[in-house]
């Protein structure tokens, strides 16, 4: 890595520390907002299509057959007509197993780029600013989490 890239990385993350170094609020409220009505794709990995279909007692081919689309060499959840998550019925029918996309929002880069952007998705997420204060670490651990999988 040259200079330049280390010297921004440590820009990227100064700036980040400074609007949120005393951490964020964030608990779902289990709405389902972020499961519904925009069409898109929530990614799973090997790992997390074991866990899911273990979870729901059947097959990972089954699984697959009934709830996975592939897009190039990765698989997604199916989604209906509407946006809606295949997975979603009043509720996440996987809450406990589901995939990390789902686990680490909202800390996701994007949505920490600075405090409007932050403010921007608190209008559709209700959890944001509610419930358990997470810390710095925390927060960044998820962002990593993210980024890895979908950087």
């Amino acid at each position: 890595m040259d200079n330049v890239a280390i010297t921004k990385n440590k820009d990227i993350q100064a700036h980040l520390q400074s609007w949120f170094k005393d951490g964020l609020r964030f608990e779902c409220q289990r709405c389902g907002r972020c499961c519904r009505g925009e069409p898109g794709v929530v990614w799973v990995n090997q790992r997390e299509i074991e866990e899911i279909s273990g979870f729901l007692g059947i097959s990972k081919n089954a699984f697959a057959k009934k709830y996975l689309r592939g897009i190039n060499d990765r698989f997604s959840l199916l989604e209906y007509g509407n946006g809606d998550c295949i997975m979603y019925d009043n509720g996440c029918k996987i809450y406990n197993k589901r995939p990390c996309q789902c686990r680490s929002f909202p800390f996701w880069k994007s949505n920490l780029e600075n405090r409007s952007a932050w403010e921007k998705v608190k209008k559709t997420c209700p959890g944001i600013d509610k419930g358990k204060l997470h810390n710095f670490q925390d927060i960044e651990d998820n962002v990593k989490l993210h980024e890895q999988r979908f950087g």
